[in-house]
């Protein structure tokens, strides 16, 4: 009886094995770690807690577009499993949050991890272990080389581009500009620097004071007191939101009126500008690449009308006028596309290779007449933007589209 029954056992495990090696045999694709024929595992950092915390909102609306994805029925079948952690914007406490990622839950690849320092402190781990790191959310001008960093891609408009833009403008608009800048002491805060050196060209001299800050900071106050005193008639703010804000409003206080420009990434109404006074911020121009729920021409857009009605049903006690959920649901949109190109093929090679091939794409709620174009040399997919001046509770675009060819 005994023996019977170990031959049954036997004869069970090899079945049992036949049957396993049969569904591999039948499995719908081809998979790296983190996917499968029923899902794809994305990993993701944000700043829910810390002095970025203003930031948090983009996670979530993340979530909240991953399930509005899987509640279609996921992408080529399969669902989407988004593991979010806080890393507090701090760098060490990012890589301790991305070795979990991918060494324990063992992700496809990491989208949208947000904040310059806190990327750069991945940047070369990422690379080494060949993990995708796309359409990150900081636009400093190191995501976008290939050649260096092939699995590291950016989203936005790079921040030296921009920052080009802003000094052509000062000097083609402000007569006898005498500039001071405040900048974030750290690698966003210094492309931005250099961006605008560059732009200023042969009138470099005229940045006549040049102030930083930690983002341990409590204020800014001194170094605006310090800006002000240095004579300019010009303020180029290169600041998080909450440092923005403190800036802008301290300004205002101390009777400091220069010509205002303020990094596209504070540029939000409802955590920089509303904090830091309406009264205090009309006419601070910025860049613009995304329509502003607050500005009024979008309200009976049709791309509009359809984010609104993701918001009430995906983030009802989300803020309909807080651009960042503009922003995040652009940029999965934009994962979701790359995702869908990859087809049955759900490696990380492929991932990057789908990533660097989008044409021309159009992604919903980017300003008309932008869109999204990568190439296996070219890992920009923004690269335009108008600018826009605040006026009364919201921003007021002007001027054409402004290009920058990628490098």
């Amino acid at each position: 009886m005994s023996t019977t029954r170990r031959g049954f056992v036997g004869g069970a495990s090899a079945t049992a094995a036949l049957l396993a090696a049969g569904v591999v045999r039948a499995q719908k694709g081809k998979y790296d770690e983190g996917a499968s024929d029923t899902e794809i595992k994305i990993g993701h950092t944000n700043p829910y807690s810390g002095p970025a915390s203003s930031y948090g909102v983009i996670g979530r609306a993340i979530d909240a577009y991953w399930r509005m994805v899987n509640d279609q029925g996921g992408i080529n079948g399969r669902k989407i499993r988004f593991i979010s952690l806080d890393d507090g914007y701090s760098p060490p406490k990012t890589v301790e949050v991305v070795r979990q990622l991918v060494e324990q839950e063992k992700v496809l690849c990491l989208f949208n991890t947000l904040g310059t320092p806190t990327n750069t402190a991945i940047h070369k781990y990422v690379n080494l272990k060949k993990i995708p790191h796309l359409f990150v959310a900081t636009g400093a001008s190191k995501w976008g080389n290939p050649k260096e960093f092939p699995w590291s891609m950016g989203f936005q408009p790079d921040y030296h581009t921009e920052a080009v833009i802003y000094a052509k403008h000062i000097l083609a608009n402000v007569k006898d500009a005498k500039i001071a800048v405040l900048m974030q002491n750290d690698d966003y805060g210094k492309d931005y620097y250099e961006g605008f050196r560059e732009g200023l060209g042969k009138e470099v001299g005229r940045i006549v004071k040049h102030a930083t800050y930690e983002v341990t900071d409590p204020t800014v106050d001194s170094q605006v007191i310090q800006l002000k005193d240095s004579g300019a008639n010009v303020f180029f703010n290169i600041s998080i939101p909450k440092f923005a804000a403190q800036a802008m409003r301290k300004a205002a206080e101390i009777g400091w009126r220069p010509e205002q420009y303020l990094n596209n990434v504070s540029g939000q109404v409802s955590t920089t500008m509303k904090p830091a006074g309406f009264e205090n911020v009309q006419g601070v121009i910025t860049a613009a690449w995304l329509r502003d729920p607050t500005d009024h021409q979008w309200d009976k857009d049709p791309e509009m009308l359809v984010w609104r009605d993701w918001m009430a049903k995906y983030n009802p006690g989300g803020n309909v006028q807080d651009v960042n959920y503009v922003y995040a649901y652009a940029v999965s949109f934009t994962m979701q596309e790359t995702l869908k190109k990859c087809g049955d093929e759900l490696t990380r090679a492929n991932l990057m290779r789908q990533a660097a091939s989008h044409q021309q794409l159009h992604v919903p709620l980017l300003l008309p007449g932008i869109t999204v174009s990568t190439s296996p040399t070219d890992f920009y997919p923004v690269q335009a933007v108008r600018l826009q001046r605040f006026k009364g509770e919201t921003w007021e675009l002007f001027g054409e589209v402004l290009a920058a060819e990628s490098s």
